[in-house]
């Protein structure tokens, strides 16, 4: 799964990377969270377009905003075939940039959060889908998004057995539906990230917090081995 991640590349890079229009002011993040309003890239008649939307999806078929624990992922495996995630993927995918996500390992001193990355913090998008979903008096428009997940590669396996799925460059045309591929042809043909590109290591517990969004938090530190104390 993926639960937090962190964008911190200004908003002209992420024009310049994804080759999309979007002017607003985006400060640096290190633990983005659920619920939270997030930069997304989709398409747009003939162009592309950066929009905000509240990570967490909410099916436009939904009469009430659910009040329990948000849609924040949508597995790779079911996606095409789950009512949720089904028509979004179908009609409505898009980007999430990041630069780097969090997961937590287990171990003997409990879950320790890892920052996984590109080298350098190198920014890439994550497959997500999107839905718009009118409120009940039909005048509340929300717009919101979940990542995509599948089974972790090998590299990151160790930490955590799921994670989102790292577009590649070359899929970015591909998942935003500009190859015009029928859906069920779009995941089997997304390339796998090397196994040299990724680099994973301990953060403090503070990202644990939501309220904690500071560069502190990506720094790496020693996780304590057996028989030591945190």
């Amino acid at each position: 799964m993926c639960g937090r991640y962190m964008l911190t590349s200004p908003v002209e890079a992420i024009r310049q990377t994804f080759k999309v229009e979007g002017r607003f002011n985006l400060p640096a993040r290190y633990n983005i969270a659920p619920g939270q309003q997030i930069p997304i890239v989709r398409a747009a008649k003939d162009d592309r377009e950066l929009v905000m939307a509240e990570w967490g999806l909410v099916p436009s078929w939904m009469k009430r905003k659910p009040s329990a624990k948000p849609m924040i992922n949508a597995r790779s495996e079911t996606i095409a075939e789950k009512p949720s995630f089904r028509a979004a993927f179908a009609r409505r995918r898009c980007l999430v940039p990041a630069n780097g996500f969090y997961e937590w390992q287990k171990g003997e001193h409990g879950k320790t959060p890892m920052l996984i990355h590109l080298d350098g913090c190198e920014l890439f998008a994550f497959a997500g889908i999107w839905e718009a979903w009118w409120g009940p008096d039909g005048d509340q428009l929300l717009e919101t998004v979940a990542i995509v997940t599948r089974s972790a590669y090998p590299i990151i396996a160790p930490v955590h057995e799921r994670m989102p799925v790292m577009l590649a460059e070359a899929d970015i045309s591909l998942w935003l539906g500009e190859d015009d591929l029928a859906p069920v042809e779009v995941l089997p043909r997304l390339a796998q990230r090397q196994a040299a590109e990724i680099h994973f290591h301990a953060v403090s517990k503070r990202v644990n917090a939501v309220q904690n969004d500071d560069p502190a938090l990506i720094e790496p530190v020693i996780i304590p081995t057996q028989g030591s104390l945190l």
